[in-house]
């Protein structure tokens, strides 16, 4: 079989999730560490976007669907459940986690202060943020309340899909705060955080 190769900086959420996918099946790859919108990348990204795919002639884009084709090519344990009503639930915290949490945890905290447009964090902004994220995070917290687990009660996609978020929700103060409140979804990281695939997907820490 040929190799499998995923390109994407480490940092980003979507590139540490399929790198987790290969971690928890025990799916040897590549990892090519390019930026959005690189050469490498817009050959196979249609907007330039990471994380892309190489496996043999197959090329893929899009986190969700380079999972599911990793999860079905690869042997090892699956991260999408053959039961339908599983595969439902993960499909719908994954997509849950690509158009709500993403967009406010991510796009709109973390990088508010990893990538602050004028050299200094708009704390108006940020706070906005947050006060987006409370009634998430609180979603969350109930949600792995009875299993500890999003979808049923074993550790699939939907679980890989949101814990790089969590992790960098965390590394900041209202962030951090919110998440010690929140105590099923606290245990559920602590947890979660300590799996081999997680710390062996981890990206380095920031340069300082």
């Amino acid at each position: 079989m040929p190799a499998l190769e995923i390109i994407g900086v480490p940092q980003s959420n979507y590139v540490w999730v399929v790198r987790m996918v290969c971690e928890e099946k025990g799916v040897p790859y590549a990892h090519t560490p390019e930026r959005p919108h690189t050469a490498e990348v817009d050959a196979i990204h249609p907007f330039g976007k990471i994380p892309v795919m190489r496996h043999g002639e197959v090329t893929l884009c899009e986190s969700k669907a380079i999972a599911t084709y990793i999860d079905r090519v690869f042997d090892g344990p699956k991260v999408i459940p053959d039961d339908p009503k599983l595969a439902a639930q993960v499909e719908q915290w994954v997509s849950l986690g690509n158009v709500e949490f993403d967009k406010v945890m991510i796009r709109q905290y973390v990088v508010g202060y990893a990538f602050p447009k004028d050299g200094k964090p708009d704390m108006a902004a940020i706070g906005e943020a947050a006060a987006k994220m409370k009634p998430q995070i609180a979603v969350l917290d109930r949600a792995v309340a009875g299993t500890g687990h999003l979808a049923g009660d074993s550790f699939t996609l939907a679980d890989i899909n949101i814990l790089p978020m969590l992790f960098y929700v965390n590394r900041f103060e209202e962030g951090k705060a919110m998440l010690a409140g929140a105590k099923n979804l606290s245990a559920y990281m602590e947890r979660h955080f300590a799996r081999p695939s997680f710390q062996k997907s981890k990206p380095p820490p920031p340069k300082t």
